[in-house]
């Protein structure tokens, strides 16, 4: 059974959100879970039960997302607060799937889900009242602010803890234990570097940063920046505010490979326009988009016209067996169709699972050399002593018939 602590409140007039609790309560049982019995109302005890000797140790696994149904009403609620909600449900469901895929290797498992509300107070009760102690790892919380608050506790008790969804740059939390699933920005660029640098000529080649300066945009920028800048192939490179500011300085017979560093679609959609024109007068093209560009909508015609490329941590193979298999038992389960975060969450619960069902207590001594692909993003884990565990993983998408196909 999974054990969800800090019980939420059925709102008044509020249907919908107790019929998605009653689904929460009434699918976290798993014959390969084992039972844990606890007194709602005394949350800081938890009952030990006596089992008989089993042949696997179980594995206690902590999940800390920010439910926060207890605070949300329908008819007031924004979209943001639904959408958090929705998040971190989607997400709940798709790990549940993946320890349980995990427990039919035999290990058992204790599954213990925790609200925190989005909220560093709930998660210091949780640490004061011992909730957490006996695991073997923190999945969660799930945004930068609660990951800064837990890593006192976490470097204290020698507890590894998973950020499963924040893009943060590792250093900013200086947690050795930490370990990072999404890529930072950093990594990007280097993927993107790495690349133009393996299949483009520096002597032919004018590289050019069309960077806005805003201070998102800048994000993305700096790491292409000093990429190029410490580039032990030395390419010409350029920057400009805009394309239009670069058309004027054009040199004919020169390859162009353009770096967008903004996801502004305000922006970006102006840009590609313009670049259609230059490309047209007969200078050649390549153009990266910033990885935001996978969840927006642009002209699939002149993204296909730059060759246009993309990094990308995640893509779902839709062809694959796994694949298949999991949507159609997240839709048996839950009467959902999975969402991006049912894929990340089944990816996240599956991996760990499986590193303690194979290791036990040492799984993280293996982080570094267990490689996962799956079913919506991978794994492959570097080692930092001050920053943990980061995932390195990455792919790089192209637009070609009408699709976004891996080329690396």
């Amino acid at each position: 059974m999974i054990l969800v602590q800090n019980p939420l409140l059925q709102l008044s007039g509020n249907k919908y959100w107790i019929i998605v609790l009653s689904a929460l309560f009434l699918s976290a049982c798993s014959p390969k879970i084992r039972p844990e019995t606890k007194k709602p109302e005394t949350p800081k005890k938890v009952e030990k039960i006596e089992k008989p000797a089993l042949k696997v140790k179980q594995a206690t696994i902590s999940l800390l997302v920010p439910f926060r149904l207890d605070e949300i009403k329908l008819k007031s609620a924004t979209k943001a607060d639904v959408e958090k909600a929705a998040i971190a449900i989607d997400f709940y469901q798709g790990f549940k799937l993946g320890v349980d895929s995990a427990a039919a290797t035999g290990q058992n498992f204790k599954l213990k889900v925790y609200d925190t509300q989005d909220n560093n107070a709930q998660i210091g009760d949780l640490i004061s009242n011992g909730s957490l102690l006996g695991s073997n790892i923190i999945v969660g919380p799930v945004y930068p602010d609660g990951l800064k608050y837990i890593t006192n506790y976490s470097i204290s008790r020698e507890i590894p803890v998973v950020n499963p969804l924040a893009a943060s740059q590792p250093a900013e939390f200086g947690n050795p234990n930490l370990i990072s699933i999404v890529n930072n920005i950093d990594l990007h660029a280097e993927k993107i570097g790495n690349y133009i640098s393996k299949n483009y000529n520096p002597t032919n080649t004018i590289v050019v940063l069309i960077n806005p300066k805003t201070a998102s945009d800048e994000i993305f920028a700096k790491p292409l920046r000093a990429y190029f800048a410490n580039s032990k192939k030395v390419f010409a490179f350029q920057e400009y505010g805009s394309v239009f500011t670069m058309e004027t300085k054009v040199v004919k017979g020169k390859q162009y490979v353009i770096l967008v560093s903004s996801s502004d679609k305000k922006f970006v959609v102006p840009t590609l326009d313009k670049l259609m024109k230059i490309k047209k007068t007969g200078l050649n093209i390549s153009l990266f988009g910033h990885p935001e560009w996978v969840k927006q909508n642009y002209n699939t015609e002149e993204l296909q016209a730059f060759n246009t490329i993309v990094s990308s941590s995640y893509k779902v193979d839709y062809t694959r067996a796994e694949v298949n298999t999991f949507i159609k038992k997240y839709r048996a389960q839950f009467n959902f169709e999975p969402g991006e975060y049912a894929f990340k969450g089944f990816d996240t619960g599956f991996y760990f699972g499986r590193l303690l069902a194979k290791y036990g207590d040492d799984y993280i001594k293996y982080l570094t050399k267990e490689n996962y692909k799956g079913l919506h993003n991978s794994f492959h884990f570097v080692h930092d002593n001050t920053s943990g565990y980061i995932n390195t993983s990455l792919m790089l998408l192209r637009y070609k018939n009408f699709a976004l196909n891996i080329i690396e």
